[in-house]
Protein backbone atom coordinates (compact mmCIF):
# COMPACT_ATOMS: atom_id res chain seq x y z
CA UNK A 1 0.00 0.00 0.00
CA UNK A 2 1.40 3.52 -0.98
CA UNK A 3 1.52 5.59 2.20
CA UNK A 4 -0.22 8.35 2.61
CA UNK A 5 0.90 11.99 3.51
CA UNK A 6 0.03 13.06 7.30
CA UNK A 7 -0.19 16.49 9.29
CA UNK A 8 1.52 15.63 12.46
CA UNK A 9 1.58 18.36 15.20
CA UNK A 10 4.44 18.50 18.62
CA UNK A 11 2.66 19.84 21.29
CA UNK A 12 4.18 21.50 24.04
CA UNK A 13 7.56 22.16 25.35
CA UNK A 14 8.21 17.70 26.07
CA UNK A 15 6.98 16.95 22.78
CA UNK A 16 9.52 19.66 21.35
CA UNK A 17 12.26 17.85 22.95
CA UNK A 18 11.98 15.08 20.18
CA UNK A 19 11.56 17.45 17.12
CA UNK A 20 15.75 17.98 16.35
CA UNK A 21 16.13 15.72 13.61
CA UNK A 22 12.60 13.92 13.18
CA UNK A 23 12.76 14.60 9.71
CA UNK A 24 15.23 12.46 8.98
CA UNK A 25 13.49 9.53 10.00
CA UNK A 26 9.76 9.69 8.61
CA UNK A 27 8.83 9.97 4.58
CA UNK A 28 9.27 13.34 2.92
CA UNK A 29 5.45 13.11 2.36
CA UNK A 30 4.74 14.11 5.89
CA UNK A 31 4.01 17.52 7.44
CA UNK A 32 5.46 18.68 10.63
CA UNK A 33 3.88 21.51 12.62
CA UNK A 34 5.40 22.62 15.50
CA UNK A 35 2.46 23.71 18.23
CA UNK A 36 3.53 26.20 21.62
CA UNK A 37 1.95 24.59 25.02
CA UNK A 38 -0.66 27.31 25.32
CA UNK A 39 -2.05 26.92 21.71
CA UNK A 40 -2.46 30.43 22.05
CA UNK A 41 -0.50 31.75 18.35
CA UNK A 42 -2.18 32.25 14.86
CA UNK A 43 -3.52 28.89 13.95
CA UNK A 44 -1.92 26.99 16.22
CA UNK A 45 -5.76 25.60 17.55
CA UNK A 46 -6.79 24.88 14.39
CA UNK A 47 -3.50 22.93 13.17
CA UNK A 48 -3.88 20.84 16.62
CA UNK A 49 -7.68 20.31 15.71
CA UNK A 50 -6.95 19.13 11.99
CA UNK A 51 -3.84 16.83 12.50
CA UNK A 52 -3.99 13.13 11.31
CA UNK A 53 -1.34 12.74 14.11
CA UNK A 54 -0.42 14.52 17.52
CA UNK A 55 2.83 14.39 19.52
CA UNK A 56 2.17 15.11 23.30
CA UNK A 57 1.57 14.25 26.89
CA UNK A 58 -1.61 16.29 28.08
CA UNK A 59 -4.99 16.40 26.88
CA UNK A 60 -6.92 17.91 28.99
CA UNK A 61 -10.88 19.50 29.58
CA UNK A 62 -10.36 23.33 28.45
CA UNK A 63 -8.15 22.33 25.88
CA UNK A 64 -8.81 22.05 21.85
CA UNK A 65 -9.86 18.71 20.54
CA UNK A 66 -8.02 17.17 18.00
CA UNK A 67 -10.82 15.63 16.24
CA UNK A 68 -9.71 14.97 13.19
CA UNK A 69 -6.36 12.81 15.24
CA UNK A 70 -6.00 8.71 14.13
CA UNK A 71 -2.93 8.68 16.45
CA UNK A 72 -2.34 10.24 19.35
CA UNK A 73 1.75 9.49 20.68
CA UNK A 74 2.75 10.59 23.82
CA UNK A 75 6.59 10.68 23.71
CA UNK A 76 6.78 9.20 27.10
CA UNK A 77 5.63 5.78 28.85
CA UNK A 78 3.02 7.70 31.22
CA UNK A 79 0.07 9.23 30.21
CA UNK A 80 -1.87 9.82 32.81
CA UNK A 81 -2.38 13.15 31.63
CA UNK A 82 -4.06 12.52 28.35
CA UNK A 83 -7.75 11.77 28.99
CA UNK A 84 -8.83 9.27 26.74
CA UNK A 85 -12.63 10.09 26.51
CA UNK A 86 -11.44 13.28 24.92
CA UNK A 87 -9.72 11.47 21.74
CA UNK A 88 -12.33 10.88 19.13
CA UNK A 89 -13.44 7.49 18.68
CA UNK A 90 -11.00 6.69 15.97
CA UNK A 91 -7.83 7.61 17.47
CA UNK A 92 -5.75 5.38 18.84
CA UNK A 93 -3.46 6.26 21.72
CA UNK A 94 0.08 4.77 21.97
CA UNK A 95 3.45 5.36 23.68
CA UNK A 96 7.38 4.98 24.11
CA UNK A 97 9.68 3.18 25.92
CA UNK A 98 12.99 2.94 25.13
CA UNK A 99 13.83 4.75 29.03
CA UNK A 100 14.95 1.45 30.26
CA UNK A 101 18.56 1.16 29.90
CA UNK A 102 19.04 4.48 31.40
CA UNK A 103 17.07 4.01 34.42
CA UNK A 104 18.59 0.48 35.08
CA UNK A 105 21.97 2.69 35.06
CA UNK A 106 20.17 5.25 37.43
CA UNK A 107 19.54 2.22 39.84
CA UNK A 108 22.49 0.46 39.73
CA UNK A 109 24.47 3.44 40.25
CA UNK A 110 22.23 5.03 43.53
CA UNK A 111 22.45 0.81 44.78
CA UNK A 112 26.73 1.34 44.45
CA UNK A 113 26.57 4.61 46.29
CA UNK A 114 25.40 2.77 49.34
CA UNK A 115 28.57 0.58 48.97
CA UNK A 116 31.13 2.82 47.86
CA UNK A 117 31.60 5.96 49.40
CA UNK A 118 33.63 7.50 46.96
CA UNK A 119 32.84 11.05 47.92
CA UNK A 120 33.45 10.82 51.57
CA UNK A 121 36.93 9.17 50.22
CA UNK A 122 37.80 12.03 48.06
CA UNK A 123 36.86 14.35 50.38
CA UNK A 124 39.33 12.63 53.14
CA UNK A 125 42.07 12.39 51.27
CA UNK A 126 42.19 15.72 50.34
CA UNK A 127 42.82 16.53 53.55
CA UNK A 128 45.56 13.79 54.04
CA UNK A 129 43.05 11.58 55.87
CA UNK A 130 43.54 8.18 55.12
CA UNK A 131 39.94 7.33 56.65
CA UNK A 132 38.58 4.49 54.51
CA UNK A 133 41.91 2.55 53.59
CA UNK A 134 42.56 -1.03 53.65
CA UNK A 135 43.05 -2.12 56.77
CA UNK A 136 41.65 1.40 58.92
CA UNK A 137 39.01 -0.10 61.64
CA UNK A 138 35.84 0.97 60.72
CA UNK A 139 37.40 1.15 56.82
CA UNK A 140 35.48 -2.03 55.70
CA UNK A 141 32.82 -1.62 52.78
CA UNK A 142 29.91 -4.20 52.21
CA UNK A 143 29.23 -5.06 48.85
CA UNK A 144 26.00 -5.24 46.38
CA UNK A 145 26.28 -8.53 45.11
CA UNK A 146 25.53 -9.59 48.51
CA UNK A 147 21.82 -7.95 48.80
CA UNK A 148 18.34 -8.71 47.85
CA UNK A 149 17.38 -6.23 45.28
CA UNK A 150 12.96 -5.95 45.16
CA UNK A 151 11.13 -4.79 42.34
CA UNK A 152 7.76 -3.47 42.48
CA UNK A 153 6.47 -4.19 39.13
CA UNK A 154 7.72 -6.36 36.09
CA UNK A 155 7.26 -3.99 33.10
CA UNK A 156 9.73 -2.86 31.02
CA UNK A 157 12.43 -1.04 33.48
CA UNK A 158 11.69 -3.68 36.13
CA UNK A 159 12.89 -6.23 33.65
CA UNK A 160 16.19 -4.44 32.76
CA UNK A 161 16.82 -3.86 36.61
CA UNK A 162 17.24 -7.04 37.40
CA UNK A 163 19.56 -8.63 34.07
CA UNK A 164 22.03 -5.29 35.79
CA UNK A 165 21.36 -6.37 39.33
CA UNK A 166 22.09 -10.19 38.06
CA UNK A 167 25.21 -9.42 36.81
CA UNK A 168 26.59 -7.85 40.23
CA UNK A 169 25.02 -11.16 41.77
CA UNK A 170 22.05 -9.80 43.59
CA UNK A 171 19.57 -12.28 44.48
CA UNK A 172 15.88 -10.85 42.51
CA UNK A 173 12.72 -10.64 44.39
CA UNK A 174 9.48 -9.36 42.47
CA UNK A 175 5.76 -8.15 43.26
CA UNK A 176 3.74 -7.80 40.27
CA UNK A 177 0.08 -7.95 39.47
CA UNK A 178 0.34 -11.11 37.80
CA UNK A 179 2.42 -14.32 38.42
CA UNK A 180 6.09 -13.81 37.37
CA UNK A 181 7.79 -16.94 36.23
CA UNK A 182 11.14 -15.49 35.01
CA UNK A 183 15.12 -17.42 34.73
CA UNK A 184 16.09 -13.64 36.56
CA UNK A 185 13.72 -13.78 38.90
CA UNK A 186 14.85 -16.14 42.33
CA UNK A 187 11.23 -14.99 44.07
CA UNK A 188 7.94 -13.71 43.22
CA UNK A 189 4.60 -12.55 44.96
CA UNK A 190 1.74 -11.24 43.74
CA UNK A 191 0.55 -7.27 44.45
CA UNK A 192 -2.22 -9.40 47.57
CA UNK A 193 1.49 -10.19 49.44
CA UNK A 194 3.08 -6.99 48.80
CA UNK A 195 3.70 -6.65 52.69
CA UNK A 196 5.68 -10.14 52.69
CA UNK A 197 7.52 -8.45 49.71
CA UNK A 198 8.81 -5.30 50.95
CA UNK A 199 10.25 -7.29 53.94
CA UNK A 200 12.46 -9.56 51.94
CA UNK A 201 14.56 -7.00 50.33
CA UNK A 202 17.46 -4.60 50.96
CA UNK A 203 16.37 -2.39 48.25
CA UNK A 204 13.21 -1.95 46.73
CA UNK A 205 12.62 -0.02 43.49
CA UNK A 206 9.26 0.99 42.21
CA UNK A 207 8.99 1.16 38.89
CA UNK A 208 5.08 1.23 38.53
CA UNK A 209 2.99 3.22 36.50
CA UNK A 210 -0.08 5.44 38.26
CA UNK A 211 -3.58 4.41 37.88
CA UNK A 212 -6.40 3.61 40.46
CA UNK A 213 -5.44 0.55 41.15
CA UNK A 214 -1.62 1.47 42.54
CA UNK A 215 -2.14 4.89 43.33
CA UNK A 216 -1.39 4.81 47.20
CA UNK A 217 -0.60 1.20 47.08
CA UNK A 218 2.91 1.16 49.13
CA UNK A 219 1.47 2.69 52.41
CA UNK A 220 2.55 2.90 55.96
CA UNK A 221 1.53 -0.57 56.56
CA UNK A 222 3.68 -1.86 53.46
CA UNK A 223 6.24 0.96 54.57
CA UNK A 224 6.18 -0.84 58.29
CA UNK A 225 7.14 -4.47 56.99
CA UNK A 226 10.46 -3.28 55.33
CA UNK A 227 13.72 -3.86 56.93
CA UNK A 228 15.12 -1.50 59.40
CA UNK A 229 17.80 -0.72 56.92
CA UNK A 230 16.75 -1.05 53.46
CA UNK A 231 16.29 1.63 50.91
CA UNK A 232 13.07 2.73 48.75
CA UNK A 233 14.06 3.91 45.33
CA UNK A 234 11.43 5.76 43.38
CA UNK A 235 11.19 5.87 39.38
CA UNK A 236 7.99 5.16 38.61
CA UNK A 237 5.17 7.48 39.59
CA UNK A 238 5.43 9.48 42.70
CA UNK A 239 1.78 9.06 44.11
CA UNK A 240 2.71 5.22 44.07
CA UNK A 241 4.60 6.18 47.18
CA UNK A 242 1.92 7.18 49.53
CA UNK A 243 3.62 11.08 50.25
CA UNK A 244 2.78 11.62 53.86
CA UNK A 245 3.81 7.70 55.20
CA UNK A 246 7.12 7.33 53.14
CA UNK A 247 7.97 11.00 54.98
CA UNK A 248 7.12 9.65 58.39
CA UNK A 249 9.10 6.24 57.85
CA UNK A 250 12.02 8.14 57.07
CA UNK A 251 11.92 11.07 59.16
CA UNK A 252 11.35 8.78 61.97
CA UNK A 253 14.08 6.42 60.40
CA UNK A 254 12.41 3.23 60.37
CA UNK A 255 13.69 2.42 57.17
CA UNK A 256 17.21 3.09 56.08
CA UNK A 257 16.73 5.30 53.50
CA UNK A 258 15.06 6.55 49.95
CA UNK A 259 16.23 7.47 46.37
CA UNK A 260 13.26 9.53 45.22
CA UNK A 261 13.26 10.39 41.35
CA UNK A 262 9.68 10.87 40.73
CA UNK A 263 7.53 13.38 43.08
CA UNK A 264 4.21 14.92 43.98
CA UNK A 265 4.74 18.52 42.80
CA UNK A 266 6.05 19.63 39.91
CA UNK A 267 6.31 22.51 37.83
CA UNK A 268 3.98 24.06 35.90
CA UNK A 269 3.96 26.20 32.69
CA UNK A 270 3.12 29.31 34.79
CA UNK A 271 5.36 28.43 38.15
CA UNK A 272 8.76 27.05 36.48
CA UNK A 273 10.33 26.37 40.24
CA UNK A 274 9.18 24.49 42.82
CA UNK A 275 9.27 22.44 46.27
CA UNK A 276 8.78 18.67 45.07
CA UNK A 277 6.92 17.53 47.58
CA UNK A 278 4.50 19.25 50.69
CA UNK A 279 7.24 17.58 53.22
CA UNK A 280 10.54 18.84 53.62
CA UNK A 281 12.31 16.03 52.02
CA UNK A 282 15.18 18.35 51.67
CA UNK A 283 15.45 18.56 55.61
CA UNK A 284 16.08 14.50 55.76
CA UNK A 285 19.79 13.47 55.30
CA UNK A 286 18.70 9.74 54.23
CA UNK A 287 17.05 10.57 50.99
CA UNK A 288 18.72 11.33 47.61
CA UNK A 289 16.66 13.33 45.33
CA UNK A 290 17.00 13.83 41.80
CA UNK A 291 14.42 16.07 39.26
CA UNK A 292 12.78 12.94 37.64
CA UNK A 293 16.18 12.39 35.55
CA UNK A 294 16.92 8.55 35.73
CA UNK A 295 15.55 8.12 32.24
CA UNK A 296 16.63 11.33 30.89
CA UNK A 297 19.81 10.25 28.53
CA UNK A 298 20.25 10.82 24.17
CA UNK A 299 19.63 7.47 23.88
CA UNK A 300 16.25 7.38 25.74
CA UNK A 301 15.21 10.14 23.51
CA UNK A 302 16.45 8.65 19.79
CA UNK A 303 14.50 5.07 20.72
CA UNK A 304 11.68 7.16 21.43
CA UNK A 305 11.88 9.01 18.13
CA UNK A 306 11.79 5.61 16.43
CA UNK A 307 9.58 4.59 18.11
CA UNK A 308 7.32 7.64 17.30
CA UNK A 309 8.81 7.27 13.40
CA UNK A 310 7.69 3.78 13.21
CA UNK A 311 4.07 4.38 13.79
CA UNK A 312 3.89 6.97 11.53
CA UNK A 313 4.73 4.70 9.17
CA UNK A 314 3.03 1.84 9.98
CA UNK A 315 -0.10 4.48 9.80
CA UNK A 316 0.25 6.14 6.52
CA UNK A 317 1.10 2.73 5.65
CA UNK A 318 -2.19 1.14 6.79
CA UNK A 319 -0.60 -1.52 9.36
CA UNK A 320 -1.09 -2.27 12.62
CA UNK A 321 0.18 0.10 15.05
CA UNK A 322 2.21 -1.08 17.99
CA UNK A 323 2.43 0.04 21.92
CA UNK A 324 -1.52 0.80 21.61
CA UNK A 325 -3.12 1.73 24.89
CA UNK A 326 -6.17 3.03 23.96
CA UNK A 327 -8.39 3.42 20.76
CA UNK A 328 -7.52 1.23 17.17
CA UNK A 329 -4.88 0.05 16.80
Amino acid sequence: MNPSPLKIVFHGQNAANFRTGFEQLIAPIHQIIDLAEALDQPHEKAHYESADVVIGIKLSDGMPRPMNARLFHAPAAGTDAIHTALLPSQCALANCFGHENAIAEYVIAALLMRHLPFARADQDLRQQRWTLSAGRQGALRTELGTQTLGLLGFGHIAQTVAHRAKAFGMRVHVANRSPVCHPMVDQSWTLDALQDFMGSADAVVVSLPLTDNTQGLVNAQALATMRPDAVLMNVGRGAVIDEKALYDALASRRIGGAVIDTWYQYPTPTQAECAPSQYDFAALDNVLMTPHMSGWTAGTVRRRQETLAENIGRLSRGEKLINVLHGPA
